[in-house]
């Protein structure tokens, strides 16, 4: 005779709500445009490929406003990173005409909420990069670049879907003068350079292009896989070199990576104008995470 089985309590079945992209898209789009937080960990988003959606809409609303995409940017970039957050790959996310910062000019960030910078090495593709394709053959120029982040979260706190649907936390990037590729594409050419970053003549981070993949070239071979073919004249911001450090209005920012020179802007903010999201102002230049699990976590990207 067989034996009855005892079994535990049911656990009833969880279904994830679906997530709204197109109003998740809309509410990071007004949180940036008027400069207000949300708060992180509490926007349903629990996978990557809901969060790039949100993130194609909410570039797709800058698009929609005149902005132009301009390049490419990639995140978690560090493998030291990638382990400490439990990741396995990196994210990405779009850079626009808007968000541009003309190399010696000045960056308003009055509309901002609570901006970081870092410095990077920046790509320029003078051919199209498809995925598979030899990144070293496609580079035009390489240049020193910064990067400001600024996460429309609570505090920088998010999970990583969220930051992914945030397009990344990118907010502006000023580009140095651009290098010939040529020698520095080469094996060892860009694998361990000297990076500094300066705020007001003070050194506040130091660190190694080697920080970067354990060298940059290995990032375009990832953006071409994650995008797939980026064309020829597109701006790859290849990810943070150190870790990103607080801006403040009244600023001087300058990054120094070894043989390609530096990059700098000034901060201001002006008070006159009603659109927060604005960052038109008098320079030389024009306008222009967390674990894998989910939980919220305090991260620059």
């Amino acid at each position: 005779m067989s034996r009855a089985h005892s079994h535990g309590p049911s656990v009833p079945l969880v279904v994830p709500t679906p997530v709204d992209v197109t109003a998740l898209a809309e509410r990071l789009d007004g949180a940036a445009r008027e400069a207000r937080t949300l708060p992180g960990g509490a926007t349903g988003l629990t996978t990557t490929a809901d969060a790039y959606a949100v993130q194609e809409a909410l570039v797709a609303r800058m698009t929609a406003r005149g902005e132009r995409v301009t390049g490419f940017k990639l995140g978690f970039t560090s493998l030291a990173k990638m382990r400490q957050m439990g990741v396995s790959d990196l994210i990405h996310g779009r850079i626009t005409d808007r968000m541009r910062i003309e190399d010696g000019g000045r960056r308003d960030i009055g509309g901002l909420i609570h901006p970081r910078v870092e410095p990077e090495v920046a790509f320029l593709l003078g051919d199209s990069l498809r995925p598979g394709g030899d990144p070293a053959a496609a580079v035009a120029a390489v240049a020193p670049a910064l990067e400001v982040i600024d996460s429309r979260y609570d505090g920088f706190v998010f999970s990583l879907p969220e930051v992914i649907a945030d397009n990344t936390s990118a907010a502006g990037y000023a580009v140095g003068p651009w290098t010939t590729a040529d020698d520095l594409t080469a094996p060892g050419g860009l694998a361990n350079l000297g990076v500094l970053l300066e705020i007001d003549g003070r050194a506040v981070q130091t660190g190694s292009t080697a920080a970067i993949l354990g060298h940059p070239l290995r990032v375009l071979a990832a953006a071409a896989r994650l995008a797939g073919t980026l064309p020829a004249g597109t701006v790859i911001l290849a990810g943070a070199a150190t870790a990103a450090v607080p801006l403040s209005p009244g600023s001087h920012v300058r990054a120094t990576v070894a043989t390609l020179g530096s990059v700098q802007f000034s901060t201001t903010v002006r008070t006159d104008r009603t659109d927060r999201s604005d960052p038109s102002r008098t320079d030389r230049g024009h306008p222009d995470g967390a674990r894998a699990t989910g939980a919220a976590r305090r991260e620059s990207t």
